[in-house]
């Protein structure tokens, strides 16, 4: 992985360069200068750097020198990004052809390869006054020619974006999906990527230490270690036991007493290896350690990558109930990588499948089709899913951080599942509890009117071919639910708010006071 000097102003990750690339009229450098300002990072177009360098426009140089010369140019000037920091780079439609070129793109970054059927590309360039001097003449014929030719070199591209029918910035946040980079700033700044946990070392960070669990150290400690080491550092570690019962204020002074003993100060950084208990609780305790230090997630549960660890609340358990202590930190970096999920258990995957499903409930109805798909369809394409889940949280965090209106969406599910939960004294995981509380709070929907019997069948069916549960278990006292959903919402409340499925890709937060009435047949 290429190491960058020098880190992009609000961006606290200095990763690679973003190449867009395609035909022409695919809206490179539109969409390119969209994610350049949402990631915080440098927008360069490589034709204005050649054309500066050159001293001439593009079309003079291909009439004077010509097509050889000019592909000249432009790999002298691919080559010149390499001193500079992670930038957004907008290439020109044949840019990738020469293979040093193209190895020198993927070595140093990602491509993404902007797509378009002919008419489009027809439709935008005939009202575009830029000369393309590969595209005189006949512009249809040019245009098809090109096409054709260089139709196996862009399908070799795995990063694809179709950019019909669609605005810039809808393009742009598919290629942001595709990518797994976003930059959250509704809360503090931090960025959120898939990608290698061996691109960890490139995020500034001093005295790290790693705080994990018992069950995640044992597979992976040793590897973040080592990354670690490799790039100058003596990372530090500390263990906690595993499992939601130890997410209490014990364990917190227990990581507090360890970051003092460990030398943590104010400039220090902690690395949160595990599931959502590890994060909140690592992010609690660098949230009130010395008034606040930095610290990084590192999810290694798919329940984590897609929602635990987004959206800056931290905190642990009381006796009483779940999160009842936190407080908002979010970290400065998320760095999901799917191929630490290849070592979770069977049910810890299908535990974490149940956030995945709710986020296509809440606004991508494709990701709820994608589930639909089954377990072992999953377990292969697990990036797309940690991509696809992830972007549905940041876009509704970031509309409302704080919990004021519609980032109350997220709560589909829980506000059944999380009393589910406590009353089965959590031999039920999280997942389990948030699917039996979809479930039942779909069939309350169509019951009252707002969700029709066709999204009750889809859900019990994605549900039921992911082998997650749909029904309260019978032994369970329904009187300890109702109490365990009023103590949930933080207070004895008399109205709850519940998030109500209305379709795929859409819900309601409606108030609700009669409670018997939504665990009701």
């Amino acid at each position: 992985m290429h190491h960058v000097s020098s880190i992009p102003s609000n961006s606290f990750f200095p990763m690679t360069h973003i190449f867009f690339y395609g035909p022409p009229g695919t809206g490179k450098s539109t969409v390119g200068k969209i994610i350049a300002g949402n990631l915080k990072m440098p927008f360069v177009d490589l034709d204005h750097v050649i054309e500066t360098n050159a001293g001439l426009s593009i079309s003079q140089i291909m009439e004077m020198q010509g097509e050889s010369a000019f592909r000249d140019l432009e790999s002298n000037a691919l080559k010149s990004l390499l001193s500079e920091k992670g930038s957004v780079v907008a290439l020109g439609g044949g840019a990738l052809l020469r293979n040093e070129n193209r190895a020198f793109a993927e070595n140093n970054g990602m491509v993404v390869l902007l797509m378009a059927e002919l008419p489009t590309l027809l439709e935008r360039l005939q009202n575009d006054s830029q000369k393309r001097p590969l595209l005189t003449g006949d512009l249809g014929m040019r245009l098809s020619a090109m096409l054709t030719k260089r139709g196996d070199h862009y399908s070799s591209f795995p990063l694809l974006v179709h950019v019909d029918g669609k605005t810039a910035e809808q393009n742009a946040h598919c290629a942001q999906v595709a990518l797994g980079r976003h930059h959250l700033s509704a809360m503090g700044e931090y960025d959120s990527i898939v990608g290698q946990v061996e691109s960890l070392t490139t995020y500034p960070m001093q005295n790290p230490i790693i705080v994990t669990d018992d069950n995640v150290a044992r597979i992976h400690l040793e590897k973040i270690q080592t990354i670690l080491r490799a790039s100058g550092f003596e990372p530090k570690s500390v263990i906690v036991p595993a499992g939601e019962e130890n997410k209490t204020l014990e364990t917190i002074s227990f990581l507090w007493k360890s970051f003092l003993e460990n030398g943590l100060d104010r400039k220090s950084t902690v690395i949160a290896l595990g599931g959502g208990v590890v994060g909140d609780m690592s992010g609690f305790a660098a949230s009130t350690y010395m008034r606040g230090i930095n610290w990084v997630g590192v999810p290694t549960t798919l329940l984590s990558m897609v929602d635990a660890s987004l959206g800056g609340k931290t905190g642990f358990d009381l006796p009483e109930g779940k999160n009842l202590v936190g407080a908002f930190y979010p970290p400065k970096l998320v760095l999901a990588d799917p191929s630490l999920l290849l070592t979770l258990p069977e049910r810890e995957l299908r535990s974490g499948m149940a956030e995945v499903v709710k986020h296509g409930i809440i606004s991508d109805p494709e990701l709820f089709n994608l589930c639909s798909r089954g377990l072992d369809w999953v377990k292969g394409n697990l990036e797309e899913i940690v991509k696809r889940a992830m972007a549905v949280k940041i876009k509704v965090i970031e509309d409302d951080p704080y919990e004021k209106s519609f980032r109350a969406a997220l709560n589909l599910g829980h506000t059944v599942g999380h009393a589910v939960e406590l009353v089965s004294k959590f031999k039920l995981r999280h997942g389990e509890a948030i699917a039996i509380g979809m479930m039942a709070e779909a069939l309350y929907s169509a019951r009252i009117g707002l969700a029709g019997q066709g999204l009750v069948e889809a859900l019990q069916n994605v549900l039921q071919v992911l082998h997650l549960p749909i029904a309260i278990p019978r032994e369970m006292p329904q009187e300890e639910i109702i109490r365990a959903m009023r103590l949930d919402k933080k207070k004895n409340a008399k109205v709850i708010r519940f998030a109500l499925p209305v379709e795929i890709g859409r819900v309601k937060l409606v108030d609700v006071t009669d409670l018997e009435s939504v665990l009701g047949e």
